[in-house]
């Protein structure tokens, strides 16, 4: 293999594969719609992408072109590689290849699998065990969603959307969630918990199945535990949690032995229950407790996981890559929680029209409980307009948080007229971004209309 080229190298699951066979010394470049910071960083690493559609730039001696399935069937690139009979591979088929002989730890779930992967990961490098991380985000820690190591275990992020899990042979699978979503997929919520019990069926021989309590009763494994934040019907859990400085300090209770004294130094409640299924992994590939406890403490967290961006007395600005109801009531839930005497705005971008469309009502019940709602237009990522759907479909059955839909111009506006001159002071304020668009690209702009002075 000498040469792959990559359509839509600019996702997050692309560049980890083009960061893999990049550090096996394979020439690889690329395409991608428009330049973005994680673009910019594989073309600072030695990677070549371009950003027009345009089969002339295309390399003409490529072994393997990788597609991602958001690029559309019309691409004149890949209908190009196509027509002239290239190998052309999804992702998921070139990871399913990457790991037919690797051990596989494989993190699914329609929420919380990203940061639990990085977790994972972070405690097998950190305590010196070793794995080659396949991540659905950028590691705090590491600055990438990609590291290899010498040892013959992936860590490995198991996406969901278009089936691709299916494609794995995972050793120990991890199940964060199963909810309603990707409907434009699936169809159904008893077709996504279908999938999600296929996914679990793929377990190799001797396999360890780890799953969230009380979720996905049709996953079924001969080897299996369950995970909780703090229930003790579950085989591992939390105890002892206590807030402090926007984290948490917990004790962790596993049939073979208790851990204390652990340090999670991230926010979110569903963190800490995130961390322990991460631990039931490092426990059922017995780490040391001690080294399972200095990686704990040492987890820097997940680019746009409950992200600070901004943590001082009276003010708070916190950017989440939350795009599902529930993600959502998790997020405001952990907010409340840590900062329960702060007013909360939201500023979200709801993604997917036909996910707007799909939970609507759910979008509405739970933004519903801050005290303001900015609601930025839809970000369509693969979709086309969907009449009748748009933000006003959320706020409209909004009951409270005195919603307001604002372009991005307006919003940057209104955060330097408005919200500075009215927020909060004495009891300070919690400013939240959510989305799973491009609203991160707002991000520093926000930070620094809040610090500048006047």
């Amino acid at each position: 293999m000498k040469r792959i080229y990559f359509i839509g190298i600019g996702g997050i699951g692309m560049s980890a594969l083009a960061r893999y066979f990049h550090s096996r010394g394979v020439a690889v470049s690329g395409y991608d719609k428009t330049a973005t910071a994680l673009t910019n960083a594989l073309t600072a690493e030695g990677i070549p992408v371009h950003y027009e559609d345009d089969p002339e730039q295309a390399p003409r001696d490529a072994d393997w072109v990788v597609y991602t399935p958001a690029v559309p069937s019309a691409h004149r690139e890949l209908e190009y590689y196509k027509t002239n009979d290239y190998p052309v591979m999804k992702r998921s088929e070139v990871l399913q290849q990457i790991t037919e002989s690797s051990f596989n730890i494989c993190v699914a779930g329609t929420h919380g699998k990203t940061t639990t992967t990085t977790m994972i990961a972070h405690l097998l490098r950190d305590s010196g065990y070793g794995c080659n991380a396949f991540l659905g985000g950028i590691s705090a820690n590491y600055g990438t969603n990609f590291w290899s190591s010498e040892r013959d275990v992936c860590v490995i992020e198991a996406d969901e959307y278009d089936r691709s899990f299916l494609r794995l042979s995972p050793d120990i699978a991890v199940v964060t969630a199963i909810d309603p979503d990707h409907l434009d997929i699936y169809g159904t919520a008893e077709n996504v918990r279908n999938a999600f019990a296929e996914f679990a069926q793929r377990l190799k021989r001797s396999g360890l199945l780890i799953r969230k309590l009380g979720i996905g009763r049709e996953l079924r494994a001969e080897h299996m535990w369950q995970y909780s934040l703090q229930n003790d019907s579950a085989n591992i859990y939390a105890v002892n949690i206590t807030m402090s400085d926007g984290g948490y300090d917990f004790d962790l209770v596993h049939p073979s032995a208790e851990i204390s004294g652990l340090r999670l130094n991230m926010g979110g409640m569903h963190n800490v229950e995130n961390m322990v299924a991460a631990i039931a992994v490092a426990k059922a590939l017995n780490i040391d407790p001690e080294k399972i406890r200095t990686a704990v403490a040492s987890f820097k967290g997940v680019q746009r996981r409950f992200e600070y961006i901004i943590k001082q007395k009276d003010l708070v600005f916190i950017d989440d890559y939350a795009h599902h109801p529930e993600e959502l009531k998790a997020l405001i839930n952990s907010v409340k929680t840590l900062f329960p005497q702060m007013k909360c705005t939201l500023i979200f971008q709801p993604h997917l029209y036909s996910r707007t469309r799909d939970f609507a009502q759910d979008f509405a019940a739970v933004l519903s409980r801050v005290n303001k709602v900015i609601l930025l237009p839809v970000y369509p990522a693969r979709e086309q307009p969907i009449p009748g759907i748009e933000s006003h479909t959320i706020a409209e059955q909004m009951d409270g948080a005195d919603p307001v839909i604002m372009t991005k111009e307006a919003l940057l506006a209104w955060v330097s007229e408005t919200f500075q001159k009215d927020r909060e002071r004495e009891f300070g304020e919690v400013i939240i971004t959510a989305g799973a668009g491009d609203i991160d690209k707002l991000v520093e702009q926000i930070k620094e209309r809040l610090t500048e002075t006047k």
